[in-house]
C-alpha cells in the first residue's frame, strides 16, 4: 500500500497541468513509463466480481416495439443475427383470405390482414402493447402458414386460411371500411392499425422457424403445456403464471346449470343405475358419481370420472360447451351447477392476462416473452428470401 501511495502522489505531480502548456500534451514522459504499473495495482482494487452465472448459450433478444406515435414507413428494427436494414420497406407477402359467410376470397397485403385479424380478435380499448403484442402473435400465425404452404382447414382452393376462429377471426376490409370508417369507430381503427404498423414485419421464431402462436381469451391463473391439452409437447408452449386475469377479465367465472340426463346424453353415458358414490349426484333412483381423478400444470381438469366413465376435462368442457377445462360443480338436487373459470383453451397467450401485463406497464415484448418460452424475433421478409 505505501508503494501504491507513492506512485499515486507521483502521478498526482506529473499531471499538474503547467501553465501555457495544451492539456493534450501534459502528460510527461516519466508518467507514461508509471502508468501501466499503477493500472496494474489499482486493477485488482476496482474489479470485485459479485457472483457467478453461467450465461445462456443463446438469451432471446429483446424486441424493439416502438411506443411513440409512429412517423411515416419509419422502419422496426428486427433483433437478431444481421437483421434486414430496410427490413420494414421490404415488400409484403399477399394473404388470401376465404370469407365464410360471402363464400369469396379477398387477397391483401399482410399487415392490412393483421389489422383485420386485431378488429376482431382483440377489442380496441385493449392497451397499445396488448394489441402490439397480439399483432405480432397474428402475424407469426399467418406466416407459419404462407412459409409451409398449409391451406388446412379451408374449404376451397386459391385461399390461405380463413375468417373464423377455425384459424384467427378476421374482419373484412369492406366491412373495416363500411362499418368502422363510415360508422364512428375510425379512431378505434387506427389504433389497431397503429399497433401493426409498429410491428411491421416482426414475427416470433423458435430455432429458426415461425412458431404455432396459440392464443386464447383468459386464463384460470395458469396457462397449460401444449401437451396437456393437444397432446403434443411444444417447447415454447409452457405453463405460465398468468395472475392478471382474474382481476380484470368480465365474466371470468360463470356458472351453467344441466340437468342430469342432459349432461348422461351430451357425454354419450348410458342412462342406468349406477353404483352409489358418495360425491354422486342423486336424481330419484339414478345417481350421478363426479369424481376428480386429476388436475395439469395450469390447474385445469385433466380427467374426470362421470358416472363410472372416465373423460378427459377438455372433452368434459367441449360436450358441455363450457368456457374453459377448469371448473368446479355443485350438487343442487336433480340438476348440477358447473362454475368454470377462464375461457379458452389456455394454451399459448392470454388476451386478458396480455392486457393486465401492459396495464402495469409491460411492453409487447415482456408480454410475448412471458407467454412464449424462449423465443426469437425476426422480420418474416428474411424467412421470404430463403
Amino acid at each position: 500500500m505505501k508503494e501504491l501511495t507513492r506512485l499515486r502522489r507521483k502521478m498526482t505531480r506529473l499531471l499538474q497541468p503547467r501553465r501555457g502548456t495544451p492539456r493534450l500534451a501534459r502528460l510527461a514522459p516519466a508518467a507514461w513509463l508509471a502508468a501501466p504499473l499503477l493500472a496494474a495495482l489499482l486493477l485488482p482494487l476496482a474489479v470485485v466480481p459479485l457472483h457467478r452465472a453461467a450465461a445462456p448459450s443463446q438469451p432471446p433478444p429483446a424486441l424493439p416495439l416502438r411506443t411513440a406515435a409512429p412517423a411515416a414507413r419509419a422502419p422496426v428494427q428486427a433483433p437478431g443475427p444481421a437483421p434486414e436494414a430496410a427490413a420494414a420497406d421490404a415488400p409484403q407477402p399477399n394473404v388470401s383470405v376465404y370469407l365464410s359467410q360471402h363464400g369469396q376470397i379477398e387477397t391483401l397485403p399482410l399487415e392490412d390482414y393483421v389489422s383485420g385479424v386485431l378488429a376482431a380478435e382483440m377489442p380496441p380499448s385493449f392497451e397499445l402493447e396488448a394489441l402490439k403484442a397480439q399483432a405480432v402473435a397474428a402475424r407469426t400465425f399467418i406466416a407459419r402458414r404462407l412459409l409451409a404452404g398449409d391451406a388446412s382447414g379451408v374449404p376451397v382452393p386459391g385461399a390461405d386460411v380463413t375468417d373464423t376462429v377455425s384459424h384467427q377471426a378476421y374482419v373484412s376490409q369492406d366491412t373495416l371500411e363500411r362499418e368502422w370508417v363510415h360508422g364512428g369507430r375510425s379512431a378505434e381503427l387506427a389504433k389497431l392499425r397503429r399497433a401493426a404498423q409498429e410491428t411491421r414485419g416482426v414475427i416470433m421464431t423458435y430455432q429458426g422457424q415461425p412458431i404455432t402462436a396459440s392464443f386464447f381469451a383468459s386464463s384460470g391463473g395458469r396457462t397449460e403445456n401444449s401437451e396437456e391439452y393437444w397432446n403434443a409437447a411444444v417447447p415454447y408452449l409452457r405453463s405460465v403464471a398468468s395472475p392478471w386475469d382474474s382481476k380484470i377479465t368480465p365474466k371470468y367465472a360463470v356458472t351453467t346449470t344441466f340437468s342430469l340426463s342432459e349432461i348422461q346424453s351430451k357425454l354419450g353415458i348410458r342412462q342406468q343405475a349406477i353404483p352409489v358414490s358418495r360425491d354422486s349426484v342423486s336424481s330419484g333412483s339414478s345417481r350421478l358419481p363426479i369424481e376428480l381423478l386429476s388436475r395439469t400444470t395450469g390447474r385445469k381438469v385433466k380427467e374426470i370420472s362421470i358416472g363410472g366413465h372416465v373423460f378427459t376435462g377438455r372433452e368434459v368442457r367441449e360436450k358441455l360447451g363450457l368456457r374453459s377445462s377448469q371448473f368446479t360443480w355443485k350438487r343442487k338436487g336433480n340438476k348440477v351447477e358447473i362454475t368454470t373459470y377462464g375461457n379458452g383453451h389456455g394454451v399459448g397467450m392470454s388476451q386478458w392476462g396480455a392486457n393486465g401485463m401492459a396495464m402495469e406497464g409491460g411492453t409487447a415484448t415482456q408480454i410475448l416473452k412471458h407467454y412464449y418460452s424462449g423465443v426469437y424475433f425476426t422480420q418474416i421478409s428474411t424467412l421470404l428470401k430463403k
